[in-house]
């Protein structure tokens, strides 16, 4: 295979995967570590990439980054702090909750100031600057490298830290929630940790306000069948409720 080909591969696996590891790109291509090299540095110069010890993740295009923080969290904002509630009601004191990134989970975040010994980790550092002005909560934050407009951190350390915990609860935002295409992300860069944080809690539910509902984004998260709960809100109920299995609940706006 020739170079040109094997690079376009490997950014192609990298919108499906989100992460690579260098050792195991040169035994999928069956060449030797040197050559692998040599293409994450010219895939790196072309601003395709970003290396990080031992692999790879992938740049974000105009297309696939998120709309900023701060333009997120004042869209649909009163459905969001709805949804937020609702979610923050099933936690009950001296639970562990896995809290994702997104506007939406950030209200959950904003609810939990007067829970008792809860213990919370989370890859968003908005929720993690929140959390940590709340004394009564153990607050975990995962490393990572940081996704600049959403101020998510992801990558291998990430997903690491998920996996060698086990919680009552994880709470996932998504930019789409489908009957047929399942929970989807707009970046792939995110996936690999959000399918760890869903491989690591008991009750896995899924915060979307209803302009996500019926919507499918570029990567697949998961499918229906892997959440427990969709909770969005009333303003639009999707007349199709049936086909999310009756997972979705509805919060009062």
């Amino acid at each position: 295979m020739l170079a040109p080909e094997r690079r376009e591969k490997i950014l192609s696996m990298l919108v499906s995967n989100g992460y690579l590891n260098a050792s195991q790109l040169a035994d999928v291509f069956e060449v030797d570590s040197s050559t692998i090299r040599r293409d994450l540095m010219y895939l790196e110069k072309g601003r395709k990439i970003v290396r990080t010890h031992g692999g790879v993740l992938p740049v974000l295009s105009s297309e696939g980054q998120d709309t900023p923080y701060s333009i997120r969290r004042g869209r649909n904002h009163e459905q969001k702090v709805s949804i937020g509630a609702f979610a923050a009601s099933l936690i009950a004191d001296g639970d562990s909750v896995i809290l994702d990134n997104g506007s939406t989970v950030y209200e959950l975040a904003a609810c939990l100031l007067y829970k008792k010994d809860l213990t919370v980790i989370t890859n968003d550092l908005n929720i993690a600057m929140l959390l940590s002005q709340y004394p009564a909560i153990n607050l975990n934050v995962t490393g990572g490298v940081v996704v600049g407009n959403s101020y998510t951190l992801v990558g291998p350390d990430a997903t690491r830290k998920f996996s060698e915990v086990h919680a009552d609860w994880a709470f996932l935002g998504a930019e789409g929630v489908h009957p047929e295409a399942g929970i989807t992300n707009i970046n792939a860069i995110e996936i690999p940790t959000k399918k760890a944080i869903l491989n690591s809690a008991t009750k896995r539910v899924v915060l979307a306000d209803t302009t996500k509902i019926g919507y499918r984004a570029l990567s697949h998260v998961c499918n229906i069948s892997d959440i427990d709960m969709i909770i969005t809100d009333t303003k639009k109920k999707d007349k199709s409720d049936s086909l999310y299995d009756g997972k979705i609940k509805y919060a009062s706006v």
